[in-house]
């Protein structure tokens, strides 16, 4: 068996493998204990290379047991050189994790693909989730695909281009008037009162958030098994920061990279910074914030993984950044016009918070720089959605008089 048991990450105290994400002895959050003399035994640089070009291509490491049922085929998207954006702020060596081409256009995919399947293993019947909009659309699609009853909670004031990205799947949309901290709160407890249901984010969190670090392992593989020197990354929860880094380390635990030595440095809105504010005071406490941005992907109050995330910050010599709305705004235009990448709210964060780190000298040109882009800038249209346009009489048929209005 690859998975010897769920461990306490504070206590450490261990639970036999199940549908549980808290500890009962100090309520401390469960993750995944793997066998790796297990692991060890199977999994090999050459297998991996030969694998399937999704995240499939690591189930060797990844917490089922079993074949997996579900499969969108999330993962292997491109890690692109950003030389055009690279010469704009004098970097030579950007790179751009381009996670918007999966099957529902976020890296959510990857987490759900993962508590999908092991919900079958369970023999759960109902995928849910709390969501800021891009888990409630890949919760809905591996849902669709899976065959399984599926639910999502989403805040009222939700955009509608992510309403509609789930919507289509035709689960039942559940909506709260309220932040997604009222979501999470609100799921939280059906979580322990319905049986047969998988919250994919709740109870089969220490499997779920597993699906992350497989960004990770293909930054990787994608730079010929080294390890970039500085990856910047959005916080939401915190859940995704921490896991491209275990991913890292996975792979260096392995042997099959050395001398890891990236810097880790998570980027947030202004208007919902709660792991910033702890980076920037030197705080070991998260104090949760009432969000107020149009990053909502990322706009978590209370995040799960936010102390984690700047011990993380910490060990790695990494920063914190916050960004204000029209900063995320010229991230977004600025990676389209430079790139030919349109990301969401999420995307521009990450943008703005690498021009500021390039602007404060806190980023070597010559060092490997990744950028992660998490979502499609379709889901977020709106923000961007004040374009020039030249208008031309149909019946004009003058060139050079077309060309002047230009």
């Amino acid at each position: 068996m690859k998975v010897n048991c769920l461990i306490c990450k504070i206590c450490k105290y261990e639970y036999e493998v199940s549908p549980k994400y808290v500890c009962e002895m100090c309520f401390g959050p469960l993750e995944v204990k793997y066998n790796w003399e297990y692991i060890r035994k199977n999994i090999s640089i050459e297998k991996i290379s030969k694998g399937p070009k999704s995240i499939w291509r690591y189930i060797d490491l990844l917490p089922l047991e079993s074949d997996y049922e579900i499969d969108l085929q999330s993962g292997f998207t491109p890690l692109v050189r950003a030389k055009n954006l690279g010469e704009y702020l004098g970097l030579d060596n950007l790179w751009i994790k381009n996670d918007s081409l999966n099957p529902t256009f976020s890296f959510k995919d990857r987490v759900v693909s993962i508590a999908s399947n092991k919900a079958k293993e369970f023999g759960l019947t109902t995928l849910a989730c709390a969501s800021t909009g891009n888990l409630a659309g890949s919760v809905a699609a591996h849902g669709a695909k899976g065959g399984l009853e599926t639910v999502v909670f989403i805040p009222k004031n939700l955009e509608k281009e992510k309403i509609i990205s789930a919507g289509v799947y035709n689960p039942k949309i559940v909506t709260i008037d309220g932040t997604y901290d009222d979501v999470n709160r609100i799921c939280t407890i059906l979580a322990e009162e319905k049986e047969g249901w998988a919250f994919a984010n709740i109870n089969m969190r220490p499997f779920y958030s597993e699906g992350s670090k497989t960004l990770g392992y293909e930054i990787v593989e994608q730079l010929g098994w080294e390890a970039p020197d500085n990856i910047i990354c959005p916080g939401g929860s915190g859940s995704l920061f921490t896991k491209v880094w275990k991913g890292i380390s996975e792979f260096e635990k392995l042997g099959f990279i050395k001398n890891t030595n990236t810097k880790m440095h998570i980027a947030q809105a202004e208007g919902c910074s709660p792991i910033i504010n702890a980076i920037d005071n030197n705080s070991d406490f998260i104090e949760p914030v009432i969000p107020e941005t149009i990053a909502k992907s990322i706009a978590i109050g209370n995040p799960a993984d936010g102390l984690n995330s700047v011990n993380l910050v910490n060990k790695t010599n990494g920063t914190g950044t916050s960004v204000s709305e029209n900063e995320i705004i010229q991230g977004i235009r600025l990676l389209a016009e430079t790139e030919g990448i349109f990301t969401e709210t999420a995307g521009g964060v990450v943008i703005a918070s690498l021009i500021k780190l390039s602007r404060q000298n806190k980023l070597p040109s010559d060092e490997k720089t990744v950028c992660l882009i998490t979502g499609n800038g379709l889901k977020t249209p709106d923000v961007v959605s004040n374009i020039k346009t030249f208008d031309i009489d149909s019946k004009s048929s003058n060139l050079d008089e077309i060309l002047s209005k230009v």
